[in-house]
């Protein structure tokens, strides 16, 4: 035992609880879409353990509660979509209060016995899987008429209170799931983003800039009650948000970010991105339970010298102080303690902690600091489980033993911790200054650790340790998760959610996009995410976690236009393009959610993806200085890594700075 730094214990008291999943469905789709849905819908239903309760509330303009039984009869309560209901009001009228039983003065009270008060809106799948399959079959589109240049009346955020509302009554402090379905942004009601006029648009970041969103802080409001509400109790929230304009994920996003729910968006139910990533959410481990946890609480130990200053991830805190509280917050910090709702193998938290000298005490030489992780969760298999991670480390002395800092520093992990706190900030602040504050931490850092001779950018050099972390921040820079232009608040939110609970390496992925090369010169290669590699006999793929792109120069799509690879002859060619569609392959079928899949070619529209990404080091102001005759030049005004990197050495070596 002693060579384990984690531990994993069964509880075997305490009731097991099942798995819980409430379905609350748009009917606010068009006619393919819906049919596309409810298919979805009725094959995950065939993924679930037979003991696993299954819920079904739709909407439209009005909320239907669907009572699940098995006499064959479609019953349901209809709530109007424009009237917020206290969860105290839905569960009296859903019939959740337990109702005091009559009793005859003539005769003793009878012991009676009471159905569950959740076995009408809750079954275990094995009792209504037919009636439910049936149920879902019949769905139709909400009926209410759409007039021309109007948008549908969805009352998303009574849906969501409903729901929230409902498993509150049933299922107090157990894990569930929620999982919302919506094809449009909510137009009535409390949590609505926009009105029903097509003429006047959903809003945008210049609307934000300007405060001329009139409906996003009470409708944020709304479902930040909501979202605290479910985390709570042990409730995530999933939002499937699949159509062609904006759905309202800017003020949604509290509901997944804090209960650990998933977030997906695509441009219709019917598309493989959304049946492929909807199915994977039910994919199993090799005991045949599901990749997903529930109702988990994290609890973090530290030796005197350490104190915790926060937490970065799809969590809530539980407001526990201690002495290893640290005063100073970093994320979701003040306490020693978080709830996560939902977990997956990927899920991540960054923890932020703070080296403190007790009563001025130095911290002793050769002594270690200790941190303890204890996870409680609800395992899928229903059992109770806690982990226990336990690490220790050395201490060194930040003046004389500098040198061991530097061989112990882990500039990838650094990367993504500083990614997530530049991230947090950018929610509450102003891009520029978020940016300024990434550049100052990053200036520190080389002049902490950087070897030069004062005032000679030239002799700037850092060491193995630190050589990626600036390029990493060059990248991150450039990101959408700092940069909104050309992105709407709703994709900003959608990549901003999966940056925060996505682990190192798939992390990585998202700040500098990886890039290989494939040519008749040998085997397919990782080559420099720059534009000096865009070549024009060479085909390209590039991972950028949300999007696969496989782009063929100048000279490859010609010869594919001319249909070289159908001639026995050229058979390598064939092979040669066909070789990164199936590495493309692979990394859509493992990749949670599955990326959006591009094919493009040099002067192609969709080759915009990749130029984006690239590092520009040959553009239009320079193409024609000597030496640049390789690659493709990028019409952008943007810096090149070679120009930051020698700024940065320009304010590291600077006495002012």
């Amino acid at each position: 035992m002693p060579q384990f730094s984690t531990v994993e214990y069964v509880i075997q008291r305490g009731a097991q609880s099942p798995l819980i999943f409430l379905y609350v469905v748009d009917t606010c789709l068009e006619e393919d879409d819906l049919q596309a849905l409810k298919e979805s819908l009725q094959m995950s239903l065939s993924l679930l353990p037979p003991d696993a309760l299954v819920g079904l509330i739709t909407f439209g303009r009005m909320v239907q509660v669907h009572e699940l039984s098995c006499e064959g009869i479609s019953k349901s309560y209809v709530f109007r979509g424009t009237k917020d209901l206290t969860a105290k009001q839905i569960q009296d009228m859903l019939g959740l209060t337990k109702p005091a039983v009559p009793v005859h003065p003539a005769r003793p009270a009878q012991p009676q016995e009471h159905p569950s008060i959740s076995s009408r809106f809750l079954q275990p799948i094995h009792k209504i899987d037919m009636n439910l399959t049936d149920l879902l079959g019949e769905l139709q589109r909400d009926p209410w008429p759409v007039p021309q240049g109007k948008r549908p009346l969805r009352s998303t955020g009574v849906a969501l209170s409903i729901a929230v509302g409902l498993l509150e009554g049933t299922f107090p402090n157990t894990g569930a799931r929620i999982m919302l379905f919506i094809g449009g942004p909510p137009t009535q009601g409390p949590g609505m983003v926009v009105g029903d006029e097509l003429k006047v648009p959903i809003r945008s970041w210049h609307d934000i800039e300007k405060d001329n969103a009139r409906f996003m802080k009470k409708a944020t409001k709304h479902y930040e009650m909501l979202a605290n509400r479910a985390a709570a109790n042990g409730h995530c929230i999933d939002i499937y948000a699949c159509a062609l304009d904006q759905t309202g994920l800017l003020e949604m996003k509290c509901c997944t970010n804090l209960t650990g729910g998933h977030m997906v968006m695509g441009d219709s139910f019917n598309t493989s991105l959304f049946k492929q990533t909807f199915q994977r959410i039910f994919s199993k481990d090799f005991n045949g339970n599901f990749r997903m946890a529930f109702g988990a609480t994290l609890e973090v130990k530290t030796s005197r010298e350490l104190k915790v200053a926060g937490a970065i991830g799809p969590c809530v805190s539980l407001n526990v102080k201690g002495p290893c509280v640290s005063e100073n917050e970093l994320g979701v910090g003040g306490t020693s303690q978080w709830k996560i709702c939902g977990l997956d193998p990927t899920s991540t938290l960054g923890i932020y902690f703070e080296v403190v000298n007790q009563h001025n005490a130095p911290i002793p030489q050769g002594g270690r600091g200790a941190i303890q992780f204890v996870t409680h969760y609800q395992h899928s298999s229903t059992q109770r489980r806690i982990r226990v991670t336990t690490i220790a480390r050395n201490w060194a002395d930040a003046q004389s033993q500098l040198k061991h800092i530097e061989a112990a520093f882990d500039q990838e992990a650094a990367a993504v911790l500083m990614a997530r706190l530049g991230v947090f900030r950018a929610e509450s602040e102003e891009g520029p200054d978020v940016l300024r504050w990434l550049d100052r931490q990053l200036i520190r850092l080389c002049q902490k650790f950087g070897q030069y001779t004062k005032e000679d950018p030239a002799s700037f050099r850092l060491s193995d340790s630190f050589s990626l972390y600036p390029q990493f921040m060059f990248h991150l820079r450039r990101s959408p998760f700092l940069q909104v232009f050309n992105n709407s608040p709703d994709e900003s939110s959608y990549y901003r959610h999966h940056f925060a609970r996505q682990d190192l390496t798939q992390s990585l992925i998202m700040i500098q996009p990886i890039l290989y090369s494939y040519s008749f010169h040998g085997p397919p290669e990782p080559v420099l995410l720059d534009s000096s590699s865009i070549l024009a006999d060479r085909i390209l793929l590039m991972d950028t976690f949300f999007q696969i792109v496989i782009y063929l120069g100048e000279t490859i799509a010609q010869w594919q236009k001319a249909g070289y690879q159908d001639m026995p002859e050229y058979e390598n060619f064939k092979h040669l393009l066909q070789a990164p569609l199936d590495d493309a392959q692979e990394i859509l079928h493992a990749r949670f959610p599955m990326p959006r899949y591009i094919n493009t070619e040099h002067g192609g529209s969709q080759a915009r993806f990749l130029l984006s990404k690239v590092n520009p080091s040959q553009t239009h102001n320079n193409l024609y200085a000597w030496g640049q005759e390789t690659g493709a030049p990028i019409l952008t005004d943007d810096v090149s890594l070679q120009v930051f990197m020698d700024h940065l050495k320009k304010l590291a070596v600077s006495s002012a700075c």
